[in-house]
């Protein structure tokens, strides 16, 4: 008899979990071990920089080898008489947002091995030592490192082609759905750590241009565009490029520094964006002109 769909799938996760318990194992009881080992020495690098390179490395190995794939392999032993792997995943996905801290570490895990092995001949010289073994199949550090990142979508897509392949009135159908929603729902939390640590960065380069002024730095602003911009002047009919900064609840308008130590630009007038008015000029000597009003003041404005 030919083994059911669902079975195959089955299989296959357990197949790639037992893969990825293995290069689990690597990156934390010989990669992590044995750097750590040799930074307390004080030869390599700081601690602390073995640590920001792993983040939680050993919490997520420790979850994987100890608890999911012992589970899943008394669960695929038993699948004659109990076909079903929903509620084992079930289990598994409230554990899988520890993955949002490696996720959002991981460029900056990436970058301190270039940095670090750029500094430290010793450093580099041991990953290379480590990386020539048999093991590491001729791949390198960061490309193990790259497995945690990809995992979370791996177990979305095996569960839905799982979910797909059930029949209607498998004992299984309810619990994989919810597994499945559940997965979906963590996936989303990991995208969403690493686009609000993308948020946060942007934002401090943003903060970083306009010199740090007290009252702007605020890490629930959100920028929404910012761009060069003409002030016409309707005394002398003139114009001078200056540059604005839309944010959630207000418009930074900025002079660009000449000489640019520090920030790059000078915040000339903090606008609230509650209130404000935005209307087209249709004036045939400066086209592309329009008017900003909010409580402060009014400015005429002409862009490219």
């Amino acid at each position: 008899m030919q083994e059911p769909e669902e079975k195959k799938i089955a299989l296959e996760l357990l197949e790639t979990e037992q893969a990825y318990v293995n290069r689990l194992h690597l990156l934390d009881q010989v990669f992590y071990t044995e750097l750590m080992k040799e930074a307390k020495t004080g030869k390599t690098v700081p601690e602390e920089v073995v640590k920001m390179i792993f983040s939680n490395i050993s919490s997520i190995y420790q979850f994987h080898a100890e608890f999911f794939l012992p589970e899943l392999q008394k669960r695929m032993e038993d699948w004659d008489c109990n076909p079903r792997i929903g509620d084992v995943i079930q289990k598994l996905a409230p554990f899988l947002k520890m993955y949002g801290e490696y996720v959002k570490n991981f460029d900056k895990a990436v970058e301190l091995i270039t940095t670090w092995s750029e500094k430290s001949p010793p450093f580099q010289e041991l990953i290379a030592e480590i990386q020539k073994r048999k093991v590491c199949a001729n791949l390198t550090l960061q490309h193990h490192m790259l497995e945690p990142v990809q995992r979370i979508p791996r177990y979305e897509l095996l569960l839905k082609d799982y979910v797909r392949k059930l029949p209607p009135q498998s004992p299984d159908r309810g619990d994989a759905d919810k597994a499945l929603e559940m997965i979906f729902m963590v996936a989303k939390h990991s995208n969403a750590a690493i686009a609000e640590m993308e948020r946060l960065q942007n934002l401090w380069v943003v903060y970083q241009r306009l010199g740090l002024e007290d009252d702007i730095v605020d890490p629930s602003n959100e920028l929404i565009k910012e761009g060069p911009i003409q002030k016409i002047s309707t005394r002398n009919n003139s114009t001078s490029e200056k540059y604005l900064f839309l944010f959630n609840n207000m418009l930074l308008y900025c002079v660009p520094k000449v000489i640019q130590v520090g920030a790059e630009f000078q915040v000339h007038l903090r606008m609230d964006v509650e209130g404000m008015k935005v209307r087209e000029l249709k004036d045939t000597e400066f086209p592309h002109t329009f008017l900003v009003s909010a409580k402060q003041r009014t400015l005429e404005l002409q862009a490219r």
